[in-house]
């Protein structure tokens, strides 16, 4: 018999609605029962395409004796992070107060029944001692738990008051550092540091893309040209897309990769880290005028809408698992690649399995990862076409179908800047904006997520408003609406109205008032990207007060930003943008649409257009306009010699 998530929206939830586990949805009765009843709270929050909560689910959930505790003694909620992430980050900010470092998924916290946290963990195993880095299997954690709750167990319930307190206080920073320019040189030896020559990337393993500090040092290299930082931009490109946690055959990313090499992925992929990595390869091409890096960053794009869109909404993610194992769908066996390459007349399957790292004892568990040692030959276009009809035989990973503003405005950014160089994605980024604006924006109130096929029940967190409003300025870039500006101004101002504190940015307000991040971790950091619209809004409509929040913003951050900008490298790019100053380009309509592609290519990375009367093209700075020419190729040195 289902549970009460049998009628939540949420994939995840709805993945553990057949659990023994009596689970209560995240609502005030749930609160209230506890505490009626005495009992503790046990919340679980994770998401539909975690590898660790199915894991978790099937030993722990599934598990009638860890039920039966549960069910007698908790009250047990579970959480859609995707759908909550304001729940999340409070959740994860007390693993982290109660372990001393970042938490992770699945979370688990245990509370009081008056909702006051005193333990948290991650996965724990059914039994004690079988490599939880918590110590307790569940069963003796939760029966302990559960008499020190119906004994009232006074150091229990001081420990949850100190938490309590302990997250309820707001830390200021102690001072600020006036801006400048040298951070980046800063970044640049801290980048070093934990750069890994061999394959590239800033750690060994899991290896993480690490997009936002990817997109930072391609800023700095496009101001300063440096070699070093040339070498660390390529060489981690050209690694990351060899294959593995690039996926050659479908095309997109995997989350990260479990080894050095970028070889063997977590399967599951995610939205948010293709959306980042689309413009990574993007701003490569552009940098470096590599024609792989922009084949890949359009099988990234074409991966999401041929797998994981509908209507042109985008889905969030598909799953790590598949027929019960992981990686099942996205691996080979030797046999299987040698024989469909000899059934389709190649003369030599030997070597060609060779070439794509296929060997009888495989690369993963006895099977084969497609991966290319060298650049991808040209005969692999069509082996290509042949593995995804391998594939098409096979059950297709679970997709989570929810669509949620900030993560789809990413891909709708990255596709906005990819049409300026191929015209065929700018009208695909048109319909995607339309689309999401249509599903999420409802009678003036933005909303963060809902299913493709549901309507939307929570409201927007500051990074939807951040995410959405810089991709309508992309959009307004690359087409000059000025719907989409208006529309920006309109989800900054609210922003602001909502979140904005004197520098500080909350991530949420209402039940959970959180405090947004500035670190760029799973992705880019909404506050950054706040700063990033609010710097464009005050230049193209010459409105200080936008530059303004964004200045107060920096400098409430200046501190840290300083000392420690490897943790920080999207605002340190925006640093560097407020002290060198934007570039507006202002030419007639015609000419910036007919010329989209060598704009994009002007090397210096904070410039900006704007629709004019201009038969010419004219330069211009935050007060005054500084030279003009005819001649759209000499831009580029034109704005180089205003800096």
């Amino acid at each position: 018999m289902a549970n009460r998530l049998e009628k939540e929206d949420s994939p995840y939830l709805q993945q553990h609605k057949n659990n023994p586990v009596d689970w209560w949805p995240w609502c005030d009765e749930a609160f209230e029962t506890a505490e009626k009843e005495n009992k503790a709270i046990f919340i679980s929050i994770g998401y539909s395409s975690c590898h660790w909560c199915h894991v978790m689910e099937e030993q722990v959930f599934e598990n009638d004796e860890c039920a039966e505790i549960l069910n007698k003694n908790f009250i047990a909620i579970k959480v859609d992070r995707e759908e909550r992430p304001d729940i999340d980050k409070h959740y994860q900010e007390v693993y982290q107060l109660l372990n001393r470092r970042a938490g992770g998924w699945p979370t688990s916290i245990f509370c009081t029944p008056q909702n006051k946290p005193f333990f948290a963990g991650t996965y724990i195993p059914p039994e004690s001692n079988e490599g939880s880095v918590e110590g307790m299997g569940f069963k003796e954690l939760t029966a302990l738990i559960a008499t020190k709750v119906e004994e009232n167990d006074p150091q229990l319930y001081k420990n949850a008051d100190e938490v309590e307190g302990f997250i309820n206080h707001v830390e200021h920073p102690k001072e600020a550092t006036v801006l400048k320019e040298e951070f980046y040189l800063t970044f640049v030896n801290q980048a070093k540091s934990n750069y890994q020559p061999n394959f590239g990337g800033f750690s060994v393993k899991p290896k993480f893309p690490h997009a936002s500090t990817l997109k930072s040092l391609q800023i700095i290299d496009n101001l300063y040209h440096d070699k070093a930082i040339t070498a660390m931009l390529t060489n981690t490109l050209d690694q990351m897309k060899k294959g593995g946690m690039y996926d050659l055959v479908d095309g997109g990313f995997c989350r990260y990769s479990v080894d050095e090499k970028w070889l063997v992925p977590h399967f599951e992929k995610m939205l948010y880290d293709n959306a980042l990595l689309c413009e990574n390869y993007l701003d490569g091409y552009l940098a470096y005028k590599d024609e792989n890096y922009l084949q890949t960053a359009k099988e990234i794009a074409d991966f999401w809408f041929n797998f994981m869109s509908e209507d042109n909404l985008f889905y969030s993610a598909s799953d790590a698992d598949s027929e019960g194992e992981e990686g099942t769908y996205f691996t080979y066996t030797y046999e299987e690649v040698y024989e469909l390459l000899e059934k389709n007349g190649y003369e030599n399957p030997e070597k060609m399995c060779h070439e794509m790292n296929v060997t009888p004892d495989g690369n993963f568990e006895g099977k084969n990862i497609i991966r290319f040692d060298e650049k991808v030959p040209e005969w692999f276009k069509d082996v290509k076409i042949l593995l995804q009809g391998v594939r098409a035989k096979r059950d297709y990973p679970f997709i989570d179908k929810k669509v949620q503003t900030s993560w789809s405005s990413m891909m709708i950014h990255s596709l906005f800047q990819l049409g300026m160089v191929d015209n065929s994605y700018l009208k695909k980024a048109i319909d995607a904006l339309d689309a999401l604006l249509n599903k999420m924006y409802l009678n003036d109130t933005l909303y963060h997520s809902a299913l493709v096929d549901k309507t939307p029940k929570v409201e927007a967190f500051l990074e939807d408003y951040a995410f959405l409003a810089k991709a309508l300025l992309s959009g307004y870039k690359a087409t000059q609406d000025d719907l989409y500006l208006i529309q920006a101004q309109r989800m900054v101002n609210k922003a602001l109205e909502n979140f904005y504190d004197k520098g500080l940015w909350n991530f949420s307000v209402g039940e959970f008032q959180t405090k947004a991040e500035v670190t760029d971790n799973t992705y880019t950091s909404s506050v950054s990207t706040m700063v990033d619209v609010l710097l464009t809004l005050g230049m193209l409509l010459e409105d200080e007060k936008y530059t303004h929040f964004a200045f107060k913003t920096m400098e409430y951050n200046s501190y840290d930003l300083g000392r420690r900008p490897i943790y920080y490298p999207y605002m340190l790019s925006q640093a560097l943008r407020y002290i060198k100053g934007d570039r507006i380009v202002k030419s007639n309509l015609t000419n910036l649409k007919e010329n989209s592609a060598k704009l994009k290519d002007i090397e210096y990375p904070f410039t900006l257009l704007k629709a004019s009367e201009d038969q010419g093209f004219m330069v211009c700075g935050e007060k005054s306009c500084f030279a003009n020419t005819d001649d759209v190729n000499k831009l580029g040195q034109l704005i180089l010699d205003t800096i």
